[in-house]
């Protein structure tokens, strides 16, 4: 069963946008995505660093979809990483992980 924690509210998080956060020492890339086609606002949750940089960037990489799939791409190399599964669509070797995220009232939370 996985342990839920607070982790903002929910305007801390601009639509179409990651903000970085932490949860148990790691940082995470929260995004804020708002579905036209679904008519509803989801939230995903990644690994914010990029391996392929070394560095803490997901959470400020640009969001988009390719195919039927939400991408945020990298802001220093531009590999895209499909929100909803933490895949790399350039490099099937490469993976971010990939957490829970939850909206309780106005409160966004996280669970590994």
């Amino acid at each position: 069963m996985s342990e839920w924690s607070s982790i903002c509210h929910l305007d801390d998080i601009v639509i179409n946008s990651g903000r970085c956060a932490l949860l148990n020492g790691e940082q995470v890339a929260i995004f804020r995505i708002n579905d036209v086609v679904a008519g509803e606002e989801k939230f995903y949750a990644v690994n914010n660093h990029c391996p392929f940089s070394a560095a803490n960037v997901i959470s400020r990489g640009i969001i988009g979809s390719i195919k039927d799939k939400i991408v945020v791409a990298s802001p220093l190399y531009k590999q895209h990483f499909d929100l909803s599964t933490g895949q790399c669509l350039e490099d099937d070797s490469v993976k971010l992980k990939t957490y829970n995220v939850r909206l309780i009232g106005e409160t966004v939370e996280l669970a590994a």
